[in-house]
């Protein structure tokens, strides 16, 4: 059975079209620097394509429907890194000056807490959660450190809270990296996780630990 012959748009469609996909905000969000005056030099050459009717109109808008699959394959493979690079980057606990102490992301999170910004106050505390952990010793103090892999790392020595490190950790990434918000109780929650584990004494690889009881937590909802 024979192909159907492909689609061929008009020039002013074709512009419009290219105009649009260009436009569009991944592709400006990834764009480095010196890309702008190339997004603007290729919108203003579309521009000023005579779109008028004639014989060579039908070729002419082929020849725009190839320039502008080949504009928009170089506009994806250029924003391609800039977007794996931001999406690897997503996760990390820490975007700020790493010089704010766990006693400063405390009382951030207490004032967050007092005005009601219960998703500042949750991410702050968690912060405050894997600082004091790094101060002990119990972490390095490695950039780029993911809530997932605080979580993992933090089970090893405190392993009756695993469960509730990984909870908090999915928590501070859904706020901070996704678009759930908290609630009181769960700044609650990860509030009592981060007194918990500052009166404990890392375990070694063959002596658990015994978690203090969480008195009145409330369960966190989902």
């Amino acid at each position: 059975m024979a192909a159907e012959p492909p689609v061929l748009p008009g020039s002013e469609e074709a512009r419009r079209w290219a105009q649009e996909e260009l436009a569009k905000a991944e592709y400006r969000d990834a764009a480095p620097g010196w890309l702008d005056s190339v997004w603007a030099d290729i919108l203003d050459w579309l521009r000023s394509l005579d779109g008028g009717p004639g014989p060579g109109t039908s070729v002419a808008a082929a020849w725009i429907g190839v320039a502008i699959a080949v504009l928009i394959g170089a506009a994806i493979i250029l924003a391609r890194p800039r977007l794996n690079a931001k999406a690897k980057r997503a996760g990390e606990v820490f975007d700020a000056d790493p010089t704010v102490g766990a006693a400063a992301y405390r009382g951030r999170a207490a004032a967050a807490a007092a005005a009601g910004d219960w998703s500042a106050a949750v991410v702050d505390c968690f912060r405050a959660l894997v600082r004091t952990a790094e101060d002990r010793n119990v972490l390095d103090a490695r950039p780029g450190r993911t809530a997932d892999e605080v979580a993992h790392e933090l089970a090893l020595p405190f392993s009756v809270a695993a469960l509730r490190l990984a909870a908090a950790a999915r928590t501070f990434d859904g706020i901070r990296y996704g678009n759930e918000t908290a609630g009181q109780a769960d700044y609650a929650a990860i509030r009592g996780l981060d007194t918990a584990l500052q009166s404990l004494t890392p375990a070694s690889a063959d002596r658990p630990v015994d978690l203090p009881a969480d008195r009145g937590q409330p369960a966190v909802p989902r």
